[in-house]
């Protein structure tokens, strides 16, 4: 039923069972992974125009993390009878839901995979939710790992 699915990684627990989830059902259905971290924008814009050795060593520690989640999931992926086949993709300067979904229509996913930290209440509305943005944002089915 799925040939392409992608997974959504933040190297956060809620990610990790999302992945585990997300090479199961690729081993399942013989499909391949495609393992996305997003890397917010700089959040201090003027700082860096000023010192570019502060968006640099933003730029040096989200690239560092997303190799560090991606090796995650290749981890799982390399696990078990069969041999999931895994792209990892690494979307800079874009909010977290917009580049899941923009990745997933361009590279012609069949499912979003992500995970979501279960959060409720004034949690919820305080932080925000990549699960629910996404959810309201894909055109593509969703699948939420709690």
């Amino acid at each position: 039923m799925f040939k392409h699915i992608l997974i959504a990684t933040d190297g956060s627990p809620a990610s990790e069972h999302a992945a585990q989830l997300a090479v199961n059902l690729a081993r399942i259905h013989g499909a391949k992974l495609l393992a996305v971290y997003v890397i917010d924008p700089y959040p201090f814009l003027a700082i860096g125009e000023s010192n570019p050795l502060g968006f640099e060593t933003y730029m040096s520690a989200a690239q560092a993390h997303a190799a560090q989640a991606h090796a995650k999931v290749a981890q799982l992926c390399s696990q078990g009878a069969s041999l999931v086949s895994m792209q990892a993709r690494m979307v800079e300067n874009v909010a977290a839901a917009s580049g899941i979904v923009q990745t997933a229509k361009d590279e012609g996913v069949d499912l979003i995979v992500v995970g979501s930290h279960g959060r409720s209440g004034i949690a919820r509305l305080m932080l925000g939710s990549v699960a629910s943005k996404v959810v309201a944002e894909s055109p593509l089915p969703v699948l939420v790992a709690r």
